[in-house]
């Protein structure tokens, strides 16, 4: 391996009053030596965040403390385990409520992530609300889980979907949601933060502009609320959707935040179990919210664990991780830059943690899998973002997605491991003989 590369611009190692190297002691992953495809094991540099955030020490013991001395289903018995579950479930709810900023708890639905949240929104309140020729406005960068949900019910509807164009570097123009608006416009849904560019949309300007025709917006926050302070109230927004192990928590734990007069006026989404108050033979009347959308045994200990985790991230400081994640991307794009022949797609300064890559003579699945033999764990693939890539011209990206455990010294190997993909992949040289 070749020697460190000087990190002239790198940014301090700290976040607010914890050192860095500190803060990723609290994740054993992080500890692990890798070999790809049996290579020469070497330390983790994990940089697939977006895809899913590796879990702290205190969420791993959240979990199995629940299956160990609580386990117990909700709301339904009145023994002393029962209680303490139903306690540490609503306790997670209220967690939640603070961290999002919501008015009540009520409006806090537990889901199984940001992909279940969008669809009871498109099933529940879609249903309810759209006709044939009613439109939904979405953007040309989402993800397949905010626009399959919307393709499905707009097909059983008649309606139609519109999309606000992008420019190559991700931005979203605010001016386009006038030049694209109709009076069919019945729903805004847009991501908040772009999982292939990493750009940041002014969700708060569109739910002004939005709100000025009448019109809800639904707010994709699965990049989001991981990186930045979300307050919905401060946003403006209508539904916004998360998942939890993009936040430090369990996969499995997910949120719908809908406000509260919507949600009343929204038909359940499945039906037994919590969600019923009363039922006959041939009808049944509903719980009050948000349990109307929450049938079935929740998953527990996965609210649990997402409660640990947005405690923990509350303890480093928002707004601590956000300067310290965006000094992180710029550093990591100033070095991308340095790299012969790599383009980056999206913003060259000024973006996020997500940055999206290609070399136009190589294959982006090659160039992951070299990444791999080094010990580097990025992404490669069209990302949940097929009519973006469509639009780019390209099959695929490489992405590498940050998080506040990651460190300059990481990007420093990335570039590394970069700089060796041409020679390992040079005709006659693939494989794993090449390493």
């Amino acid at each position: 391996m070749a020697g460190p590369i000087a990190a002239r611009s790198a940014p301090p190692v700290r976040i607010g009053d914890r050192g860095v190297a500190e803060v990723r002691r609290d994740f054993p992953i992080l500890r692990r030596l890798v070999a790809g495809s049996g290579g020469e094991p070497r330390p983790l540099v994990y940089l697939d965040n977006a895809a899913t955030t590796q879990k702290p020490q205190v969420v791993i013991e959240a979990l199995s403390g629940f299956y160990r001395s609580i386990n117990a289903n909700v709301h339904r018995s009145l023994h002393t385990l029962g209680e303490e579950a139903t306690a540490a479930y609503e306790d997670s709810r209220e967690t939640v409520r603070s961290f999002l900023n919501a008015r009540r708890a009520a409006e806090i639905v537990f889901t199984r992530g940001t992909t279940e949240a969008i669809n009871l929104v498109a099933h529940s309140w879609g249903r309810t609300h759209l006709a044939a020729g009613d439109e939904i406005l979405l953007t040309e960068m989402e993800h397949h889980s905010n626009l399959i949900p919307w393709q499905l019910v707009a097909a059983e509807r008649g309606a139609r979907l519109r999309f606000l164009p992008v420019d190559p570097e991700g931005h979203l123009d605010p001016e386009e949601l006038d030049r694209h608006w109709s009076d069919r416009v019945r729903l805004v849904a847009v991501t908040h933060v772009s999982n292939v560019f990493g750009t940041t949309t002014d969700v708060r300007g569109l739910a002004e502009l939005a709100h000025a025709r009448g019109v809800p917006i639904l707010i994709d926050g699965a990049q989001s609320v991981p990186h930045l302070p979300v307050d919905v109230q401060e946003l403006g927004c209508d539904f916004l959707a998360i998942s939890g192990h993009k936040v430090y928590g369990p996969m499995g734990a997910g949120v719908l935040y809908g406000r509260e007069e919507l949600l009343e006026g929204m038909p359940p989404y499945q039906g037994g179990g919590e969600m019923i108050r009363a039922v006959w033979p041939e009808r049944a009347t509903w719980n009050d919210l948000p349990y109307k959308f929450e049938a079935g045994t929740p998953d527990v200990a996965a609210a649990v664990g997402l409660r640990t985790a947005l405690g923990y991230l509350a303890k480093l400081g928002r707004e601590n991780v956000r300067r310290y994640e965006e000094a992180l991307a710029a550093y990591a794009r100033e070095r991308l830059a340095e790299v012969p022949g790599l383009a980056i797609h999206g913003p060259q300064h000024g973006g996020g943690p997500v940055i999206s890559f290609t070399f136009p003579d190589l294959h982006p699945h090659d160039v992951a899998q070299v990444l791999d033999w080094r010990g580097v764990a990025a992404r490669a693939g069209h990302h949940c973002a097929q009519p973006l890539m469509r639009k780019l011209g390209l099959p695929a990206t490489v992405r590498v997605s940050l998080a506040f455990y990651n460190t300059p010294e990481e990007i420093d190997r990335l570039v590394q491991a970069l700089a060796a993909v041409r020679r390992v992949l040079a005709p006659g040289r693939r494989g794993a003989s090449s390493r």
